[in-house]
């Protein structure tokens, strides 16, 4: 099935980005309080900072989205919630970008990725006195002070290009290839991210094996969460190498 995947500028995209927002994360998994967005659609501060990656299906409906936090006044979203370990400060806040706001439509998701992808990939811990359901703020990230997890965030072994084209989730690749093409356009160096293991490691069986490293300990956020530091140079100089087919595909529309 051909997708079409697109910068979001008019109007009427965006708002279907943010109602498909609205959708995963209020309505099919609780992340965010639907009361919060009365209007259906979920959008935040950050968003008028960001570039809007949507992807539309044959029938022209938006089933993917996700967005690159720019710098601003607003700050990384990151920065706040998790301690690093690394100095921030080294990074150029031009070159610097925050990838966010993953949305998937139940349409295109199959069953077994859920958990990768949203769901918890562990058990939840509590941290402390926190209760997850009792003091849930979208606003604020729970440190998780004992990772026990870390060493398995290493790159793995290379697999073959084929069995990556083969285990991959069409929507989830061609949402990171369109990320790549902005970063490159805007000179983009380096993006943050925060994901689960899960969706780590099916972002390796797309061929991101070498992208993302852990830059602090995990967080109790809609279930257990890493920081993530994403190296553009690494991906072209280890991952493309590794797979010609991945770079072809990544830089054709450059």
């Amino acid at each position: 099935m051909p997708f079409k995947v697109f910068v979001a500028t008019e109007e009427t995209d965006l708002k279907a980005i943010f109602r498909l927002r609205y959708h995963v994360y209020c309505i099919e998994w609780d992340f965010e309080k639907a009361d919060d967005h009365p209007d259906g659609i979920e959008t935040d501060a950050y968003d008028e900072h960001s570039i809007h990656i949507g992807i539309k299906d044959d029938n022209d409906r938006v089933v993917g989205a996700m967005r690159l936090i720019l710098d601003s006044s607003e700050g990384f979203p990151l920065e706040k919630s998790c301690e690093l370990e690394i100095d921030k400060d080294t990074l150029p806040r031009d070159k610097l970008a925050e990838i966010s706001r993953l949305a998937i439509s139940k349409d295109y998701r199959r069953r077994k990725e859920d958990k990768f992808i949203y769901g918890p990939d562990e058990e939840r811990r509590i941290i402390g006195s926190f209760n997850y359901n009792q003091n849930y703020s979208s606003k604020f990230y729970y440190r998780r002070f004992d990772d026990k997890d870390r060493d398995s965030y290493a790159a793995p072994r290379q697999s073959s290009s084929h069995n990556d084209r083969r285990n991959r989730h069409e929507i989830l690749f061609q949402l990171y290839v369109k990320m790549y093409v902005e970063c490159k356009k805007r000179s983009i160096t380096h993006v943050y991210a925060v994901m689960g293991k899960g969706l780590l490691n099916l972002l390796r069986k797309q061929g991101l094996k070498n992208f993302f490293k852990p830059i602090g300990d995990a967080v109790d956020f809609h279930g257990i969460r890493t920081p993530f530091l994403g190296d553009i140079e690494k991906l072209e100089q280890e991952d493309f190498e590794n797979s010609p087919q991945l770079k072809e595909e990544f830089t054709r529309d450059l």
